[in-house]
């Protein structure tokens, strides 16, 4: 096997080649032929696929310097160093199924990095730089043990399709909205209780799939006409029979359970006042959202920098007349069983609500319309 593998690295650098196949090789240590002299200049792919290393030498950018696509799928890696940052050119990165428990800030300096794959490693948490990674098209971090997600994960602008599957998540950053290039977002079987007020919103946003979240019992309105996966949620929901109208109330309060601290005021039909906070909110939000102004150049006595972030990214917006709302919401339920998805969601309990700004637009809300 060393003979066949050093044939393999000898030719390989011997003619230039681009790609270099090493998987299924029973390694438990980097190659040291591929570090030798002058390494491989021209290698672009490297797949070292199901083998038994468990990190990467500190010299590797060095050595392979125009490395485009490095995969590592299903070896014992357990640190990555610091020097993966020195991989300027590197596009594609596959660590899925591996023993990462920790994953260096280093990474966010992978700049041309397209697709990054974490799934079935025991992270339990994310570097806040992998926001930096602002070409970033593809993130799966399923199969780990993660709580939350980056809150600087909104500014990846690129990214398209987000997987973290089965991990231990009980939110979703309401920052994620603002991916507007996000086309897939997948959260199945984590702890979720709730979903941001706009996630849907954006019409790029088509396939969410949030199955087996079984505390989830309401989904954003903007959701109705997109592709969705919500087999399992709601299914500990136990609603005893009584009057409908006590019945919808408790089916919507259940679907409020987990609302961002933010809310102050869940307000209803008989509602025909907007508190004076959330006015000025608005007020403020119109005249500093459509300018170039900083919002931190804004007086420092008129805001706490709380409610300055919330300027920033309000908790959502009508789902009727799209009005940025920012501490109080005027829900309306509409129970999944009731509309034309009902066949094609069975085993589920969730129901869609919509958000709005006041209660004349909740009167007035269809969410076929």
């Amino acid at each position: 096997m060393a003979t066949e593998l050093h044939e393999t690295i000898f030719m390989a650098k011997q003619e230039r080649h681009k790609n270099l196949f090493l998987n299924y090789k029973n390694l438990n240590i980097f190659p040291v032929e591929l570090l030798k002299d002058e390494g491989l200049q021209f290698l672009e792919r490297l797949y070292m696929k199901r083998n038994s290393l468990t990190t990467l030498p500190d010299n590797l950018a060095q050595k392979l310097p125009n490395l485009i696509e490095l995969y590592l799928h299903s070896n014992n890696i357990v640190i990555i160093p610091e020097a993966i940052g020195n991989l300027a050119r590197l596009q594609s990165l596959d660590l899925s199924n591996n023993a990462l428990q920790f994953l260096c800030p280093e990474i966010g300096r992978l700049r041309s990095l397209r697709h990054l794959r974490l799934s079935n490693n025991q992270l339990k948490c994310l570097p806040p730089e992998i926001g930096d990674l602002q070409d970033l098209e593809t993130l799966d971090v399923s199969m780990n043990q993660l709580m939350s997600l980056p809150d600087r994960l909104h500014r990846c602008l690129s990214l398209q399709n987000l997987t973290a599957d089965h991990n231990l998540l009980n939110h979703v950053p309401r920052q994620l909205c603002w991916l507007h290039r996000l086309n897939q977002l997948s959260m199945a079987a984590n702890r979720l209780t709730f979903l941001p007020l706009d996630l849907g919103r954006s019409r790029e946003l088509q396939f969410v799939f949030v199955d087996n979240n079984v505390d989830l019992k309401g989904l954003p309105s903007y959701l109705y006409n997109k592709v969705i996966g919500c087999s399992g949620c709601g299914v500990s929901s136990q609603v005893s029979e009584g009057d409908m109208g006590e019945v919808l109330g408790e089916v919507l309060s259940e679907a409020l359970v987990g609302l961002p601290a933010e809310v102050k005021v869940v307000g209803s039909e008989a509602d025909n006042v907007v508190p004076l906070e959330e006015l000025a909110m608005r007020t403020l939000h119109r005249i500093y959202h459509h300018r170039p102004t900083d919002l931190n150049l804004l007086p420092p006595i008129t805001l706490p920098k709380s409610l300055l972030d919330l300027l920033q990214f309000p908790l959502g917006h009508c789902h009727r007349c799209s009005q940025a709302m920012f501490t109080i919401i005027y829900p309306k339920l509409f129970p999944l069983r009731d509309t034309a998805l009902a066949g094609v969601h069975r085993r589920t309990t969730v129901s869609f609500v919509a958000y709005c700004c006041s209660s004349h637009c909740l009167r007035t809300f269809d969410l076929q319309g």
